[in-house]
């Protein structure tokens, strides 16, 4: 399992207009120069943020982003899987090691331990990041 920078930038946005949800639209400049993120990255990262209906954009001279639907409906695992894509185990030891016991066992662990990492990150919603009811 890889949590990328760009989820990490991701977090930071949502987190951000999450924050200063009541100045209405953010601009993504305001959040790029906040934490010295290239302005470039960061759009393509609330693009798909957009898609993936984290986060609604609003185009033109007033225009920025906001959230798409409340913190308390919002999950890291949401944020994490927007950016990164789905967590699923792509190991296949099995396959790779003929069906050998070790293997299996490693399969096993492996799988535990992503589905346990899911468990908390789609457990944790914005709004406990955040502070906000």
């Amino acid at each position: 399992m890889r949590i990328s920078r760009s989820t990490g930038y991701a977090m930071l946005a949502v987190g951000y207009i999450a924050k200063h949800k009541e100045e209405g639209i953010i601009l993504s400049q305001t959040i790029s120069k906040k934490y010295k993120i290239p302005l470039e990255y960061l759009l393509k990262i609330m693009q798909q943020l957009v898609r993936a209906n984290i986060l609604r954009s609003k185009r033109g001279p007033r225009g920025g982003f906001s959230l798409a639907k409340p913190t308390k409906k919002i999950t890291m695992l949401q944020v994490i899987e927007a950016v990164d894509g789905p967590m699923i185990s792509q190991l296949n030891l099995i396959e790779l090691a003929r069906k050998e016991k070790f293997s299996s066992r490693a399969e096993q662990a492996y799988k535990k331990g992503l589905d346990q990492a899911r468990n908390v990150y789609d457990k944790t919603k914005l709004s406990d990041l955040v502070g906000s009811k």
